[in-house]
């Protein structure tokens, strides 16, 4: 039965790939997948972002999904007062099952950032393209029809090949984000605000999917996602809120992702000269309507962000598998009181 788990598992997986991308918990932490205008907009100059998922944790088969990003902004003024341009790479690994059905991407974005004055508001648009592939090697996989009546029987000829065509498609994307950092406009110290907001649009194109040899084929729906978030200083105490929402729609799928994460500031940032940040550690709550909840822990310090996760499972899949889903990331922010920076200030 164990088998038959696994069997049904991956095929859920791979009916519903078509579908649905992969996704990770802490949305935060991959700017890229969520908003191409998001590319080169944070306060630094270099970013870089690494994020693991495993999937199904403990279960008889592997789900995983590794993610690196990097970006930069570019032609950035100290003050960020000026017009500018970010530019960011992308690559994932999505693989998973006794199929290892594998889906691969590689991506560049490109943005164009407008500082609105010192008024603390701005505005950014993206595209991104890339190539992604897919392909699996069903040799590992039992189907129905190899049943004995006791087992399932690899001896037993199911007519299905072995494997999934290898394939690869062309991908874009695009997307508007503000930005509003009420920090800018206060020397306050527990006075800090920032809100974002974002909407952007992925597989425009609806790259054609191609799994066989024959002529059937399928396409990969458009994706669009609208994100709010907004960060704010408890007055005359060391704690922030951190509050956020996702919303995802592809191909009839809907996901919403929200939920907080209460800040306890340890160390302080220098408010006029910028040559310091806050240092923070984050408790927090998430859901995934009508999926789970999400326990999540994040530090943030001298440039670094490290965050970890994990999904506990409340919805009919349950019934399936009770464990739930891990997920790390890691990040770092080339700033001006990063660990390993690299410049003081550009001009």
């Amino acid at each position: 039965m164990k088998r038959a788990l696994t069997l049904a598992l991956a095929f859920c997986a791979l009916q519903s790939v078509n579908a649905q991308d992969l996704h990770f918990s802490q949305s935060a932490q991959t700017p890229l997948l969520i908003n191409p205008g998001a590319a080169g907009v944070f306060d630094g100059w270099e970013r870089v972002n690494i994020n693991h998922r495993n999937q199904w944790l403990g279960a008889g088969t592997q789900f995983m999904t590794t993610s690196i990003a990097a970006d930069a902004n570019f032609w950035k003024s100290s003050f960020n007062d000026r017009a500018h341009a970010g530019l960011g790479v992308l690559f994932y690994n999505d693989i998973g099952g006794d199929s290892r059905f594998g889906s691969q991407m590689g991506a560049l974005t490109l943005s164009g950032i407008l500082p609105m004055g010192a008024s603390g508001h701005i505005l950014s648009a993206g595209i991104q393209g890339g190539f992604g592939q897919r392909k699996a090697d069903l040799s590992n996989v039992s189907f129905m029809n190899q049943w004995n009546g006791s087992a399932f029987d690899p001896t037993i000829l199911s007519g299905e090949q072995n494997t999934v065509t290898s394939f690869a498609y062309m991908d874009a994307s695009a997307g508007i984000y503000y930005v509003y950092d009420g920090g800018q406009n206060s020397f306050a110290r527990n006075d800090d605000f920032k809100f974002q907001f974002g909407v952007a649009a992925y597989h425009i194109n609806k790259p054609e999917l191609k799994y066989s040899n024959g002529i059937s084929s399928d396409r990969l729906h458009r994706k669009f996602v609208a994100n709010a978030s907004i960060v704010a200083d408890i007055p005359a105490t060391v704690f922030a809120i951190d509050a956020s929402v996702v919303q995802f729609a592809q191909g009839g799928h809907y996901e919403t992702l929200l939920g907080m994460m209460l800040r306890y500031r340890f160390e302080n940032s220098t408010k006029i000269t910028g040559n310091s940040h806050d240092a923070f550690i984050g408790l927090g709550c998430y859901a995934r309507i009508k999926d789970g909840i999400i326990p999540s822990v994040m530090v943030d310090w001298r440039g670094f962000q490290f965050g970890i996760s994990y999904d506990v499972t409340l919805s009919a899949l349950r019934n399936a598998y009770s464990g739930g889903s891990l997920e790390f990331s890691l990040a770092f922010i080339n700033r001006n009181d990063a660990l390993f920076k690299t410049r003081k200030r550009r001009m």
